[in-house]
C-alpha cells in the first residue's frame, strides 16, 4: 500500500554512517520536520547533520495528505478559551507565517513540487454544528486569519455549514524534500540508538554536536521529557481516486465519520477512518472510505490507498522546543497531530531560530515545558487509562481464538503452553509468532487486521506480521516465538 506521493517520486539514496563525526548540529529524523530544519540551519551556516534510520521521507512525510494550512480543524474558537487570545495569535500567526515560508523556499529553489494555492474547508453534513463552524469562522478571523462562515461548496453531497481560510495551499512532498535535501549531510540507514549529553550513538559510529535535534516522529528517549505520558497516536487511511470532479479547495469533515478530500492531478484524496492506534480490532477502515466513495462519487475508480500515524498531545499543540531544562541543547519537535506539513515548518523555523540566537514570537505557545491543565487533564486521564488497560492486559486472560482456527490472511492473540502470542496465518498458510508484548513500556499490543500489523495502544508503536518494526517510540523489533515457521 503505497502512496502516490512513492509512486511518483525517486529520491536519491544517501550513505550510512561509518565513522565518527563532530558538527554543529545534529538532526535525528530524515522526515520533512528533520529536513526543513537541516535545510534553515545549513543556510545559516550551521554545520549540520542529518541521521535517518531508513530512507528520508519514508516514515510519515510519505504518508500525508500533504496540506499546507492555518486550518487545523476546531482549534481557534478552543485555543482562545484555553490558552487565551496573545498564546491563540501566536499559533495562527506561526501556521500562517509556515505557509507563506513554503511559497518562499518553492521560489527560491525553483522546486517543482506542484505548490497550489487554494482555500481550506471545513464542513459538516450536520446542522447541530453550524454554530460550531460559525464560532471557529469569528475566533479565526479575530486572530488574524482570513476566515468566513459559508453554506457554499463544491463538495460532491450538500453541508450544513462550513468554514472557508483563504489563502493555503497544497503540493507534492517528496519532491519537495527531495530538493531541499540536496547539499545537505544526510546518512541513511543510520539508526540511532542512545543520546548522551552531546553525543549521538548510532550501531555503527557516533556524532558528537553542540545541538541534538529531535525530529523522530516520537521521541524515542523516555526520559527526560516524558513525553510517552504525554501524547497518544491516531491511525487514518486515504484512497486515491480517479474520475471524481475537480475540487476548488481542501476540504475536511467536522463531524463524526467526516471525509478529507482534496486534489491531486487528476485525483482526488478521500480520507478518513480515523482511531487510536492499537484500537482497531475489528477493521473495515478502507471498506468505510470504498462505502462513502461510493456513496458520493459512483463513478469514481480507487487507484492507491494507504494510512499515516499522527502524534496528538494532551492539549493539541505540537511540542516545540527546548526538549527538557535538564538539557539545554537538546530540541524536539512532535505531537504534529494531522498537520505535519505546516508543522514540519513551523519547527524548523522554531528550532533554527532558538539555536541561532533569534528571538522568534510564536514559540511560546508550543513551549514543551507548558502547562494547561484546562486543555490537558481530560486528555492525560483517557491516556492514563488507555496505557493502564495495555499494561493490565498482559496479565489477565481474555477469550482469544487458537491459531490453528485462525483463517488464511487473519490474525490475533492466541495461548500457546500458557503465553499469550501474536499469531499471523498468511495465504500460504503459514504460522508467523511474535511476542504480543511491546518492547517500549510493555503494553500488550492488538491486532489491526486493515494493515496486517500489532498495534501499542498506550503509546503508538506498531510492527509487522513478522514482528519488524514500523513506529516508534519502540527501538526494536518484536521477539519471534516461532522463527521457523516465519
Amino acid at each position: 500500500m503505497e502512496s502516490i506521493w512513492t509512486q511518483t517520486t525517486e529520491i536519491q539514496s544517501y550513505d550510512k554512517l561509518t565513522e565518527d563525526m563532530t558538527a554543529d548540529a545534529v538532526v535525528i529524523g530524515g522526515g520533512m520536520a528533520g529536513i526543513l530544519t537541516a535545510y534553515k540551519l545549513t543556510q545559516n551556516n550551521i554545520d549540520t547533520i542529518v541521521l535517518e534510520a531508513s530512507r528520508i521521507g519514508s516514515g510519515q512525510t510519505k504518508n500525508t495528505t500533504a496540506k499546507i494550512t492555518s486550518q487545523h480543524d476546531i482549534i481557534y474558537s478552543r485555543l482562545t478559551e484555553d490558552f487565551g487570545e496573545d498564546l491563540a495569535r501566536q499559533y495562527a500567526a506561526a501556521n500562517e507565517n509556515a505557509i507563506r515560508e513554503y511559497k518562499r523556499i518553492i521560489e527560491k529553489e525553483n522546486i517543482d513540487c506542484n505548490f497550489e494555492e487554494k482555500p481550506a474547508y471545513l464542513y459538516s453534513q450536520n446542522q447541530q454544528d453550524v454554530k460550531r463552524l460559525q464560532d471557529e469562522a469569528d475566533a479565526a478571523r479575530e486572530l488574524g486569519i482570513d476566515a468566513e462562515y459559508t453554506t457554499e461548496t463544491h463538495l460532491p453531497f450538500s453541508v450544513a455549514g462550513a468554514v472557508k481560510f483563504n489563502n493555503q495551499a497544497q503540493f507534492h512532498p517528496l519532491k519537495f524534500l527531495k530538493e531541499i535535501a540536496k547539499g545537505l549531510t544526510i546518512f541513511e540507514d543510520t539508526r540511532v540508538i542512545k543520546v548522551e549529553e552531546d553525543t549521538v550513538f548510532t550501531e555503527t559510529a557516533k556524532v558528537r554536536a553542540k545541538h541534538i535535534i529531535f525530529a523522530t516522529h516520537f521521541p524515542f528517549i523516555n526520559a527526560p521529557g516524558f513525553y510517552f505520558a504525554r501524547m497518544h497516536q491516531e491511525r487514518s487511511y486515504v484512497l486515491a481516486l480517479k474520475g471524481a470532479a475537480k475540487l476548488d479547495g481542501m476540504y475536511l469533515g467536522v463531524d463524526d465519520d467526516g471525509i478529507s478530500l482534496r486534489n491531486f492531478d487528476d485525483m482526488l484524496l478521500f480520507g478518513g477512518g480515523n482511531h487510536r492506534t492499537g484500537e482497531n480490532s475489528a477493521g473495515g477502515k478502507y471498506d468505510f472510505l470504498r462505502a462513502k466513495a461510493k456513496e458520493f462519487i459512483p463513478q469514481s475508480k480507487e487507484i492507491a490507498c494507504w494510512s499515516a500515524q499522527d502524534c496528538i498531545t494532551l492539549d493539541g499543540v505540537p511540542y516545540i522546543g527546548q526538549y527538557s531544562s535538564s538539557v539545554l541543547n537538546w530540541y524536539v519537535a512532535t505531537g504534529f497531530a494531522k498537520w505535519g506539513m505546516t508543522s514540519s515548518m513551523v519547527s524548523a523555523m522554531i528550532i533554527s531560530d532558538m539555536i541561532l540566537g533569534r528571538e522568534n514570537p510564536n514559540a511560546e505557545v508550543f513551549s514543551p515545558s507548558r502547562f494547561t491543565p484546562s486543555a490537558s487533564t481530560k486528555t492525560f486521564i483517557e491516556d492514563l487509562g488507555q496505557t493502564v488497560k495495555g499494561l493490565a492486559r498482559q496479565f489477565f486472560t481474555f477469550p482469544d481464538e487458537k491459531a490453528e482456527r485462525l483463517r488464511a490472511g487473519s490474525g490475533g492473540i492466541v495461548e500457546i503452553a500458557g503465553e499469550k502470542v501474536g499469531v499471523y496465518k498468511d495465504e500460504e498458510h503459514k504460522l508467523h509468532i511474535v511476542s504480543v508484548k511491546c518492547p517500549h513500556l510493555g503494553c500488550q499490543l492488538e491486532w489491526n487486521p486493515d494493515e496486517k500489523s500489532w498495534d501499542c495502544p498506550c503509546h503508538g508503536s506498531r510492527f509487522d506480521y513478522r514482528g519488524n518494526l514500523i513506529d516508534n517510540p519502540a527501538q526494536t523489533n518484536l521477539e519471534r516465538i516461532d522463527t521457523s515457521q516465519s
